[in-house]
């Protein structure tokens, strides 16, 4: 399956697809169809379903040929113990809300930690339990590729991702955290992801970027739509949104610098730089975001030279408090 690589965000970040407009959440939808976008990625927890519902209806009354939807299954903890009939229970949710028959892709939304605990499911679980019930499925015709969410312990990850049973990771991977792709300097104030990507090629797992703004935060702004949602937990950066902004701000030079008209420009081909990245997803609260990503997206990966810009203002986070 050839995914876009500016692929549809759906989420409650952006909140077009959970408290927009219905006449703005076809519009964008349509004119992201007509300029080639054929993924589309929601989840159960985006807006309490009301994420999967709006896709559904537009979907539905669009008709396009060719195009690609992923949703996500969340085990909340009280479910670990049947995880086959909870994931068959998201899932049959999910597809009446979406008004189809079929997923292309069914993400697993839980972090994954070395023993699991609280949201987090285990290496063992994960093998042991969610892959065997998602290839029943898959089996049944109701999904056509296994994917995973990159979250939790690093070597938990690497862990899953070198049994070669998943098709698809969602990674986080942005201007202040690139560790996916690359080393970190040293006491650099975010996760540590490992070269996750030297995993994934290995074992022929399609990336799903994600947090490629980070939030927002990589906008440089603190400022929100209102229909956006509040301020999100950062993934793998900083321990508050308010320090990604501030980080974000730090790299304005590569705009200065004539790099990209903005850092939201930045940070969207900053993610299209790396040879692994097979589609990344972009959230939005109105149709011109999506047009502003796909302007950017349209401009390819930055140069090499803005990337070696980059590395060095990162230098600078070096030894700073996550």
């Amino acid at each position: 399956m050839r995914l876009s690589v500016l692929g549809f965000g759906c989420g409650a970040v952006g909140g077009l697809m959970v408290r927009g407009d219905p006449v703005d959440q076809e519009r964008t939808i349509a004119r992201a169809i007509a300029a080639g976008v054929n993924y589309f990625d929601t989840a159960v927890q985006y807006g309490d379903g009301e994420s999967e519902k709006n896709l559904g209806r537009v979907l539905q009354k669009l008709k396009p040929a060719n195009v690609a939807v992923g949703t996500k299954v969340r085990l909340p903890p009280g479910e670990t113990g049947r995880m086959a009939d909870a994931v068959r229970i998201s899932l049959e949710g999910s597809l009446a809300r979406l008004r189809l028959d079929r997923v292309d892709i069914l993400h697993l939304h839980n972090s994954i930690t070395e023993n699991g605990g609280g949201s987090a499911l285990s290496v063992r679980q994960v093998l042991d339990d969610v892959v065997p019930a998602f290839e029943r499925l898959r089996q049944q015709g109701k999904i056509g590729f296994l994917g995973m969410t990159a979250l939790g312990d690093t070597a938990a990850l690497h862990h899953v991702i070198d049994a070669r049973v998943f098709h698809s990771a969602q990674v986080v991977y942005n201007m202040l955290n690139p560790s996916a792709a690359c080393e970190l300097p040293a006491r650099y104030p975010a996760q540590d992801y490992g070269r996750l990507f030297d995993h994934t090629e290995a074992a022929g797992v399609g990336v799903v970027g994600i947090r490629v703004l980070a939030g927002g935060a990589l906008s440089g702004s603190a400022e929100r739509h209102p229909i956006a949602g509040p301020a999100p937990e950062p993934l793998g950066s900083a321990m508050s949104y308010d320090a990604d902004i501030d980080r974000a701000r730090r790299l304005t030079p590569l705009v200065e610098e004539g790099f990209a008209t903005n850092l939201t420009e930045a940070a969207t081909r900053f993610a299209l730089s790396h040879p692994a990245m097979g589609t990344i997803l972009v959230g939005m609260a109105t149709p011109q975001q999506f047009e502003d990503a796909l302007t950017a997206a349209e401009k390819g990966p930055l140069p090499q030279a803005a990337l070696d810009r980059l590395a060095e203002l990162r230098q600078g986070f070096s030894g700073e408090a996550r």
